[in-house]
Order: structure tokens, then C-alpha cells, then sequence
């Protein structure tokens, strides 16, 4: 008998090519879950993802759901998997999935982080944010990431011409100072992003805040502009963070 199931994983992107399984490259999240899973039951899966994270980028909360004919409990393949798997990924759940249920569809909402520090960063945390080493206006900040709240045209703070639309909500953004990593927290809600669209969006409003030259009406511009080809940074992939997914049926 063949049942689905549903899985919730972590892990930390440093070290791997993103989570989608490439073609001519072994070194993704995807890969390394479906390789050690049939290195210990003798049987192939086929992992999908909620959200398609890219290199460098790390997960609390990504999503799959894969097919199976084993005839044991979930929590028996959740302890033997994990045992296989390296220190860099944990699979923190697995339940039978409900009926119907598609990781990509009816999401309700996700959360991301992104974390920088402007202070030199311990060795314990480096890998987890951008140490942004220029001067920093906390409350130009806060404006700029304002901007990208609503409904948008994101076309100027994506990759790419594959997608249908380019039209997202962002739900709300909010900044915090995390005191127990000395590091600034950016989280993200929305029911979904483009490539690269976090990055790209906290990489142009650091920028606007560090650079009296600029402005927010430069950034808001720019987003009305529906033009990637800005000089405006992409913020590197090591401080963000696959919080949370939300499905309505929950």
C-alpha cells in the first residue's frame, strides 16, 4: 500500500547548492534526503518542496511530501532517516499527509528572517547573517522595508522570466534586535515570494539606509519601475532564513 506522507526539515544551506534537485549537481538538500533514504530502506522517493530555498539559504520549516510503501510508523522512519543524516540536516516531523494536500498549494502564509550584524560577528553565528559593515540608519531602514509591504508589482526585486506574474503581497516586515545572537532580525510574511525577491528587497533598502546619497523615494521608484536592472545589491543567501508555512486547512 502506497501512502503520502508529509515532513517538516531543517537544515543549514551552507554547504549545499540549494534545495531543488539539479541535474548535474549531487550537492542538493533534495538529493542528499532522497539518496539516504534509500541507502537505509532499499526504496527510491521523489521529494516536493514547499519552497525552492537556493544555495546558502537555511530552513526551520520547508515543507515536502514524498510516497512510500514501507509498512512502518512514521516515527520509526523519522529516528532511522535522521540517524543517516548529516549534523546539517534534521527532519523535525513526519505525519501521513492529508488528503488532497499539495506542499505548494493553499499556503496561507510563510515567514522568513533574514539576520545581519554590524558588529563583528562569534564564529557561531557568521554563517548565519550578513555582517553589513557599513553605517547603518535603523530608521531609514524601517521606512525603505515599509515600502515592499502590500500588494506589488516585484519585478524590479526578482530573477528571471519564468514566472507568470510577478504580482505579490507582502504581508508585513518588521525589524528587531536579537539580543542572544547580538544580531538584527528582518522577518517576512507573505503567501509567497519570487527568486531572489527577499534578498534582492533587503539588499536595495540596507543600501538606502547606508547611504545618504540615497533615498526612500529612490527605492520607491524603483519598485514602480518594474526594472531589474538596478545597481542596487542582492543580499548574500547566509542570512536568510525558511521560518514558517502556513496552509489554510490548518
Amino acid at each position: 500500500m502506497i501512502t503520502r506522507y508529509r515532513c517538516i526539515i531543517a537544515y543549514d544551506g551552507t554547504d549545499y547548492a540549494g534545495w531543488q534537485r539539479q541535474k548535474h549537481c549531487a550537492n542538493t538538500i533534495t538529493q542528499l534526503l532522497e539518496d539516504s533514504f534509500k541507502g537505509i530502506f532499499s526504496e527510491k522517493i521523489a521529494l516536493t518542496g514547499a519552497s525552492r530555498t537556493d544555495a546558502g539559504v537555511h530552513a526551520l520549516g520547508q515543507v515536502a511530501t514524498f510516497e512510500s510503501a514501507l509498512n512502518i510508523t512514521p516515527q520509526a522512519m523519522q529516528e532511522a532517516w535522521n540517524n543517516r543524516l548529516p549534523n546539517s540536516i534534521v527532519i523535525r516531523d513526519i505525519c501521513k499527509a492529508e488528503e488532497g494536500f499539495h506542499p505548494q498549494r493553499n499556503v496561507e502564509q510563510k515567514t522568513y528572517h533574514y539576520y545581519f550584524f554590524t558588529q563583528q560577528p562569534l564564529p557561531l553565528t557568521t554563517r548565519y547573517g550578513w555582517f553589513y559593515r557599513h553605517n547603518l540608519n535603523l530608521e531609514i531602514l524601517e521606512t525603505a522595508l515599509r515600502e515592499f509591504v502590500g500588494t506589488h508589482d516585484f519585478r524590479s526585486f526578482c530573477t528571471g522570466h519564468d514566472m507568470k506574474t510577478t504580482i505579490r503581497t507582502i504581508d508585513s516586515i518588521t525589524l528587531s534586535y536579537q539580543t542572544q545572537f547580538d544580531a538584527y532580525q528582518i522577518e517576512i510574511k507573505g503567501q509567497g515570494f519570487l527568486r531572489y525577491q527577499i534578498r534582492r528587497m533587503i539588499g536595495a533598502a540596507l543600501e538606502v539606509a547606508s547611504r545618504p546619497s540615497l533615498s526612500v523615494d529612490y527605492l520607491r521608484k524603483i519598485l514602480e519601475n518594474k526594472n531589474p536592472e538596478h545597481s542596487l545589491p542582492n543580499a548574500p543567501p547566509q542570512g536568510l532564513v525558511l521560518k514558517e508555512i502556513r496552509y489554510k486547512e490548518q
